[in-house]
Formats: structure tokens, C-alpha cells, sequence
């Protein structure tokens, strides 16, 4: 939509303009200022982030009907840059608005549709302590929320109502991340592990990915779904194979 997404310690995220346009304003411009949390917000996802970050490319990494070939070319970034915005248009779909989720210190989520209102949509209880981290999964139907209360909760991706709650950390869990097709996540922790997890039905893990010496950081799954990695506090990244 042309928007950037900020949040901060001072409780509130500020929506930014970012794209040039006749009614737009300039770059850079301040459009609204989100207020609802209680505490400062540690973490934002947008229901349109897997689009944004695979572009025109599909799961297996090609462009498809793509006829200029030669990447150099102008011709073929615009072509690109149409097959991009031509998946854009198709994952909004019916025409809901974009979607916004943030986490915060306050032990709380919640939903916003950014685009249009200034007011939170819903308000998402349960999580016993601060929320680290949040990931919508590729086609937007569920997000994933990491907590330091070892647990990892999976919500509607567009009511925003509670669907399961994972349960296997012994310690703080600080990331998730989503296969490329939606049926798998992965949550990394304090615990030295990384679990795999499916979804929507696995309330247990799956898989439980050993190895790390200290507390896993940073974790991410590839566009195709091919591998993982996870980052660790022992100094490591490994190299998981899905």
C-alpha cells in the first residue's frame, strides 16, 4: 500500500508514506499515529509480508510467463516489477484491507487495518509475558506469535481469533518462521533448540532440531522452502534441510 510500519518503546507505531503519487504527499510523510498498546511494542508483521519479500518470484524461485529474459535489461525489471504488483493485486484478493499485528511488553496483540482506521480492530489476550516476535504465514490465513512465556500461540490471520497454543520450550522463544506453503513453523529459544511445529493441528512439535551449544537467537526459512537456518548465541548458524 506505500506504507512504512514503525513501533517503539514510546507505545505508539507511526504509519509512514512511502511512495510518490498525486494525493500521496511527499516521501517520508507522517500519516497516522497507532495508539493502543500499554507498553512498548516490540514487534510488527503484515499480512502481505511473503508477497513483499518473494517480489514476481514463485515458490520454486522462477518467474512465471516472464518473456524478457535478460536480467540487465529495463525491459525485463519492468516486466518484473508488473508480475510483482500483478501477485500483489491477486493475494489482496477479495479487496480486505491490509493487515497489521504488533506485540508488545504488555503481554498483548493487536489487529489493526492500518490503511483505513487509527483504531485497533481487536485486542488478543493469553501470552503470560512480553511478546518477541510475530510472522503472518504465506497466504495470510494464520500468524504465529513468540512469547517469553516459552510458548507459541497461532491466531486467525484475518478475525484474529485464538486457534492453538505450542507448547514444548523450556525457555523463552524468540522467532518463528513459516514454510513457503503455510503447513510448517519453526520456533527458536532460549532453550539452545529449535522445534518444528504443524500447523494447524500439532499442538506438539513435530521435530525438535538439536545441536546449538546456547540460546537460538535468529531463525529463517527459504522462499522455496528447501532449507532453514538458525542463529545461535554459540557463535554457529546451521543449515537445516527440509
Amino acid at each position: 500500500e506505500g506504507l512504512i510500519y514503525t513501533a517503539s518503546r514510546d507505545r505508539t507505531i507511526k504509519v509512514w508514506n512511502a511512495s510518490e503519487g498525486e494525493g500521496k504527499g511527499r516521501v517520508g510523510l507522517l500519516v497516522r499515529t497507532l495508539v493502543g498498546h500499554g507498553h512498548r511494542v516490540n514487534t510488527l508483521a503484515v499480512s502481505c509480508d511473503y508477497t513483499c519479500r518473494t517480489g514476481p518470484y514463485d515458490h520454486y524461485g522462477k518467474i512465471p510467463e516472464l518473456k524478457e529474459k535478460d536480467k540487465t535489461t529495463a525491459a525485463w525489471r519492468e516486466a518484473a516489477y508488473q508480475a510483482s504488483l500483478t501477485k500483489y493485486k491477486a493475494f489482496k484478493g477479495s479487496g480486505e484491507p491490509e493487515r497489521l499485528i504488533s506485540g508488545s511488553d504488555d503481554f498483548t496483540l493487536l489487529l489493526w487495518h492500518p490503511t483505513d482506521n487509527k483504531k485497533p480492530i481487536k485486542r488478543l489476550t493469553g501470552h503470560q509475558q512480553a511478546v518477541n516476535h510475530l510472522a503472518f504465514s504465506p497466504d495470510s490465513r494464520f500468524f504465529a506469535s513468540a512469547s517469553f512465556d516459552k510458548k507459541v500461540k497461532i491466531w486467525n490471520g484475518r478475525s484474529g481469533d485464538f486457534v492453538t497454543t505450542l507448547t514444548g520450550h523450556v525457555g523463552a522463544v524468540y522467532q518463528v518462521a513459516w514454510s513457503s506453503d503455510g503447513r510448517y513453523l519453526v520456533s527458536a529459544s532460549k532453550d539452545s533448540t529449535a522445534k518444528l511445529w504443524e500447523i494447524p493441528s500439532g499442538k506438539r512439535a513435530k521435530e525438535t532440531l538439536p545441536g546449538h551449544e546456547d540460546e537460538v537467537y535468529a531463525l529463517d526459512w527459504s522462499p522455496n522452502g528447501a532449507s532453514l537456518a538458525t542463529g545461535s548465541k554459540d557463535r554457529t548458524i546451521k543449515i537445516w534441510k527440509h
